[in-house]
């Protein structure tokens, strides 16, 4: 007999699924090149809006990675965004001016891209401003560790967001296109971190980093949530639901190992501190379409008001995955 939590959980992913259905109406194709995935390939999904300028180091560091065909949501771009995706050969994209706040802040639109591509695939759903690290990625391609976490029967892989950001005002070099942004966000906090478990959901939640640091000393239970579960072997009938924060059915979720020892944990390095970010956080505090009314958005422009520079004495250089691994941010697990 199925219990009372389990039948709640189970009306919330056919609701999910239900809405991710209906908001697909709103989704029109612009460059549809589906047909050419091929069995196995590795699938990226995003959703963005006027980040141009990110495309061609984005592209560029996934397709070194591995990732075999890329999925977009455009939300109404007017900078060139769809435009320049529409030519790649790689990618398919959808555009649509609908809400993105009335479509969960984009996941809906995920949702019904991940049901409709993505069944069979691993899956890799992450921003535009976020990149995958994970042990041995300097050697070893996305699919050497796929290959192992199908072979290990692990469905999905955690990834913690560590945010980064310049020595200095994080407008004081600009940031050109085709550039590594981590080359001018090259630096990261290396600990208060703090880490919760979800007995709903049975997964971690984790807060800390600059974020918390300068823009929610006060509040730090508003501070932004870092867990993040991208990589996923998906199944139809599977959800996100905040996010990638985590995911439907909650087993999903179980990224961690409760009876000792490590479960396999990579890291998202999230360039969002560069040059173009006042104007971004601007634009986006105004069109209100983030969560709580873009309540994130406008505490870092009554923050950067202040001060532009989220560097400080505890901030680490980024050098690679190894030194993730060392300060125990990252985890092989049991993939020598």
């Amino acid at each position: 007999m199925i219990s009372r939590t389990n039948y709640r959980l189970l009306r919330d992913r056919l609701s999910r699924r239900l809405r991710a259905l209906r908001r697909a109406r709103e989704l029109v194709p612009v460059s549809d090149r589906t047909a050419r995935i091929a069995p196995g390939d590795i699938l990226l999904f995003a959703t963005l809006r006027n980040e141009r300028i990110r495309l061609a180091w984005f592209l560029e560091y996934y397709r070194a990675l591995g990732v075999g065909h890329f999925l977009f949501v455009d939300n109404a771009s007017d900078d060139g965004t769809r435009e320049q995706l529409a030519a790649e050969p790689d990618v398919s994209v959808w555009t649509t001016a609908a809400s993105y706040k009335r479509a969960r802040f984009g996941m809906d639109w995920i949702n019904h891209l991940l049901t409709r591509f993505g069944h069979g695939h691993w899956t890799l759903t992450v921003d535009v401003d976020e990149f995958l690290v994970y042990p041995h990625c300097d050697a070893r391609p996305l699919r050497a560790l796929t290959d192992w976490l199908d072979a290990s029967s692990i469905r999905a892989l955690p990834a913690m967001l560590i945010d980064t950001y310049p020595k200095g005002p994080i407008d004081a070099e600009p940031y050109s296109e085709g550039r590594d942004p981590l080359e001018i966000a090259a630096w990261f906090d290396p600990g208060n971190y703090v880490i919760e478990r979800n007995d709903h959901f049975r997964n971690l939640w984790i807060q800390g980093g600059p974020r918390a640091r300068m823009f929610f000393a006060d509040t730090p239970a508003h501070a932004p949530a870092l867990n993040k579960i991208p990589l996923v072997k998906w199944r139809r009938g599977q959800v996100f639901v905040s996010s990638t924060h985590m995911l439907l059915p909650r087993g999903l979720n179980r990224v961690y190992d409760e009876w000792g020892g490590e479960k396999p944990a990579g890291a998202l390095m999230h360039a969002k501190f560069l040059d173009t970010f006042t104007v971004k956080a601007r634009e986006e505090m105004q069109r209100r379409q983030h969560y709580a009314a873009s309540r994130e958005y406008i505490v870092y422009e009554e923050r950067l008001r202040e001060t532009r520079d989220l560097w400080c004495e505890g901030s680490a250089r980024f050098t690679g995955w190894s030194q993730l691994e060392a300060m125990g941010l990252i985890s092989p697990g049991s993939w020598a």
